[in-house]
């Protein structure tokens, strides 16, 4: 699933591509991905221009001339330009015809992307109940104190939950507390205030470098925009074998319903 280096690496490339572009047609062929009303989707966004491009958490936000079309990409959502004359995929199932003679493609081998529209806001903090930004002031040790205080599940899965912090997934979050030494089945009340510090301080660092390096491209995930993510080379313990520190053989096991990567001899529980 894309996550927030991801989403950001898609957002910034559309940005360079199509903004102020405008919709002159909408071709909606699997209609679940929309969720709202056919002919109110398209009476909507017919012929406004794509104006800005924002994110919250793993939500691309494309504000047009009078509304905002919100984006979730889910599992493998993936967005193409290419010309009219390109035969349509099978996989493609939400097409704008822009004025620039491209097509802008949704497409989705599963189709679990969804696509809405909401008010423009100048403030999208309150979105989907979504916690702050990794990035934002908001997210600092007392608020992480506060928010993990009664807390007793496992500290991985609490990074992945996004009311406490949106937009970190399932790689990083391997990658975030393998930085900070902290097994990942830890309970989330045990951090303390510098395991705190490191956990803010190691997540902005490894999503700044994700971002610097157009994502992370494993499995399934691609930019589908010319743009091909880089940050699988810097990978420290998801999907390695071994320690790139200590040389010990990586565990995998599941927390959360998740597999999970971790090191049993440098992350240590609390």
């Amino acid at each position: 699933m894309p996550e927030l280096p991801e989403v950001q690496t898609v957002l910034d490339t559309l940005e360079t591509k199509i903004k102020d572009c405008k919709i002159e047609k909408i071709k909606i062929i699997y209609k679940p991905i929309v969720s709202c009303n056919e002919t109110t989707f398209k009476r909507k966004l017919l012929n406004q221009h794509f104006r800005s491009f924002k994110r919250r958490g793993k939500y691309l936000l494309f504000e047009m001339d009078d509304i905002t079309l919100v984006s979730h990409l889910r599992m493998e959502g993936k967005y193409f330009i290419l010309d009219e004359s390109v035969p349509l995929s099978k996989h493609d199932h939400v097409i704008f015809y822009l004025d620039n003679g491209k097509q802008l493609r949704y497409n989705d081998v599963r189709k679990f992307g969804r696509m809405e529209l909401i008010e423009k806001k100048d403030d999208y903090s309150d979105f989907k109940d979504l916690g702050p930004e990794p990035f934002s002031d908001k997210f600092s040790v007392s608020y992480c104190k506060e928010y993990l205080k009664d807390k007793k599940g496992p500290i991985k899965q609490t990074l992945l939950d996004q009311s406490f912090v949106a937009g970190i997934g399932n790689i990083y979050a391997d990658e975030i507390l393998f930085a900070i030494k902290v097994d990942p089945r830890t309970p989330s009340d045990k951090l303390n205030d510098q395991d705190l510090k490191n956990l803010i301080r190691s997540t902005r660092t490894i999503l700044k470098k994700a971002i610097k390096a157009g994502g992370t491209t494993i499995r399934s995930y691609t930019s589908s925009l010319g743009v091909t993510g880089r940050f699988q080379l810097s990978l420290k313990v998801h999907t390695m074998k071994n320690c790139p520190e200590c040389g010990a053989e990586i565990i995998k096991t599941v927390v959360g319903s998740r597999g999970t990567y971790y090191c049993p001899v440098c992350q240590k529980g609390r």
